[in-house]
């Protein structure tokens, strides 16, 4: 008998177990049939930073959370519809955020009294009132999966581990979602191992089987496609992004692309990929350590191109010298910051905006530098190429300040036409620039272009440029050494005041207030923009009035942010930190910021946002 499916415009899944479970690969995999099958997404990957925590331990648990509907989604969701729990430890790490009435999907071979007591079960929650409020599921996932793979060839560890595949099925199934691509994801990661590929197909499919063939569930649910504009979709992750972004930029500009990066988390990721493209003249090196990684890096922008490092914050303590090095020698440099929970090695799986100000001010002396972040995964990808223009235009070492949710989360990307990305044309000096007494040539690396306050980028070994660099103070336009004061005053100043004319070269602050009559505006960086834009759409739901403004550059600030600030009566700044940009808002624009912080290693909840603005709105 055909069971009965019921449409919904949006599910929230989250699929949670021990980090050996392969709940991001599961994950994964049902974002890919959520893309394929044309719902806007949004996700979650939420993992510990042990690389194998003790097994059924609530350290360990790692979960993945998926948002998807047929319209726009701007967050991963605040709470699930459907939790599936491999084990103890995962239920008792996620299952109170799962909403009232929500489906509870629970592995109950893992429910024994030894890993009950690891997690502090004194009774077993599958058998008290504990759960009353869900509809749980409760499913022997694993004797499941190792009965229907009876017969192949592989070790009963190698069955069980196929469990996740089981449950991939079971909610493909329960979501009618298409299998095409997770079967032949299966046939190509194990191509070297075919009985591990017949089984891993089985096991899924098994879970699709017992979906159509169990009283468990009577209904099945339909998800209808989103519209979204017509063009070519993939499914990115931000550091996926960032990285295309980077060889775009390369491609466009001309030039080469070197990174110069030591592995960190979050932000390793962009290292793996960048090293797939060397048919684009991408050139990657694994360094030693941080320190070595920027000075290769810079050493790649002196001899004229992209020069490239990535890291995270505890990096970027390192790195700040060699940062320092780059403002006084005026070389293009990007330095992508994946942030990540601090201090110190804090929480390296988790998110924060904690290094704002590092990127501000985390250097001696007057050393400014731009800084831009972007707002989600797919904004990665054009973040990163605006920096590298930037950089490669005022000839300046440039921040991006991205965020372990946007490294790991995903979402829709409309793969744009590479005709329509910007062109990031640079000259090179080929001829001396100056004068001597005597009326003889020669090149002064210092002499600046009148627009932009850029010097000359003079390649190595080009015949009548040799010029000196190094990190003693230059004189203005000659570069010899100098310790002369006005000089060094002189130079301060305009290295600071060239970093502050990019504002002349950036889109004014845009603001999105619907009527035009909002007291209140929201203001936000980086990757915040999608619980903001998701808690105004609720107010605005509700009849609130509510203004949103999300800034990419940080330094400098559009040229208009002051005045967009002055328009309202209350502004409401929420951060992953402890107010950091509120710091910078209430010190330059003398507003009084309302500062609304959360340092959990999460983002933000959309409700939790929504009531912040009803609060501020109720008291302006």
């Amino acid at each position: 008998m055909a069971k009965e499916v019921q449409q919904r415009d949006r599910v929230i899944i989250r699929f949670a177990g021990d980090s050996g479970d392969g709940m991001q690969l599961t994950g994964d995999r049902f974002t890919s049939e959520t893309a394929e099958f044309g719902n806007d997404i949004s996700t979650l990957p939420d993992f510990p930073a042990e690389i194998r925590a003790p097994a059924g331990t609530l350290p360990g648990v790692s979960a993945f959370q998926l948002h998807f509907a047929d319209h726009d989604v701007m967050t991963p969701g605040d709470a699930p519809d459907v939790l599936v729990a491999m084990n103890p430890a995962a239920l008792k790490a996620n299952v109170a955020d799962l909403r009232v009435g929500g489906d509870l999907i629970v592995n109950t071979d893992e429910f024994t009294p030894r890993n009950l007591a690891k997690v502090g079960y004194a009774a077993n929650p599958l058998e008290d009132d504990s759960l009353s409020s869900y509809q749980v599921h409760s499913i022997p996932l694993t004797s499941l999966t190792v009965k229907a793979l009876e017969g192949y060839s592989i070790t009963r560890k190698d069955a069980e581990r196929a469990k996740n595949m089981f449950a991939l099925g079971l909610l493909s199934w329960l979501y009618n979602r298409p299998t095409e691509t997770t079967l032949a994801f299966l046939e190509r990661k194990f191509a070297k191992a075919p009985e591990l590929a017949r089984s891993n197909v089985t096991a899924f499919n098994a879970g699709w089987n017992f979906g159509e063939t169990t009283e468990a569930f009577t209904v099945r649910y339909e998800v209808k496609p989103a519209v979204m504009p017509p063009g070519l979709y993939r499914n990115i992750t931000g550091n996926t992004a960032l990285s295309y972004g980077l060889v775009a930029a390369s491609v466009r500009s001309g030039l080469p692309l070197f990174l110069g990066s030591y592995p960190i988390t979050p932000a390793s990721d962009i290292l793996h990929e960048l090293a797939k493209h060397k048919r684009f003249g991408v050139r990657t090196f694994q360094a030693e350590d941080e320190i070595a990684g920027i000075g290769a890096a810079l050493g790649a922008a002196f001899g004229g191109a992209i020069g490239v490092t990535t890291t995270s914050g505890p990096g970027v303590d390192l790195k700040s010298e060699a940062i320092g090095l780059a403002v006084t020698l005026e070389l293009p440099l990007l330095i992508c910051d994946i942030q990540r929970a601090g201090p110190s090695t804090g929480m390296p799986t988790k998110a924060e905006q904690s290094d704002l100000l590092l990127a501000m001010f985390g250097r001696h002396g007057e050393a400014p530098v731009p800084i831009i972040a972007p707002r989600s995964p797919s904004d990665c990808f054009d973040a990163a190429i605006e920096a590298v223009r930037i950089a490669v235009t005022y000839r300046t070492p440039v921040f991006l300040l991205s965020d372990a949710y946007l490294a790991n989360g995903s979402e829709p990307w409309l793969v744009p036409d590479v005709d329509s990305l910007p062109e990031l044309p640079v000259v090179f000096a080929t001829e001396p620039n100056h004068a001597k007494a005597d009326g003889s040539p020669e090149f002064w690396p210092y002499l600046r272009d009148s627009t932009t306050l850029a010097r000359p980028w003079a390649l190595p070994g080009t015949p009548g440029l040799e010029h000196r660099i190094g990190g003693i103070e230059k004189a203005d336009g000659s570069g010899n050494i100098s310790y002369d004061p006005s000089n060094h005053d002189t130079m301060v100043r305009l290295r600071q005041a060239k970093v502050d004319g990019i504002a002349r070269d950036i889109p004014p602050l845009e603001v999105d207030d619907p009527d035009g009559d909002a007291d209140v505006l929201v203001l936000g960086w980086g990757s915040t923009y999608g619980p903001i834009g998701a808690a105004c759409r609720i107010v605005r739901d509700e009849g609130g009035k509510v203004a949103q403004a999300h800034l990419r550059h940080l330094n400098p600030l559009p040229a208009d942010t002051g005045d967009v600030l002055s328009r309202y009566r209350r502004v409401l700044i929420p951060e992953m930190n402890l107010g950091q940009l509120a710091l910078l808002i209430r010190g330059k624009f003398l507003v009084d910021a309302i500062s609304f912080t959360r340092v959990r290693g999460m983002p933000f909840k959309s409700d939790e946002l929504a009531d912040a603005i009803r609060d501020v709105i109720e008291a302006s």
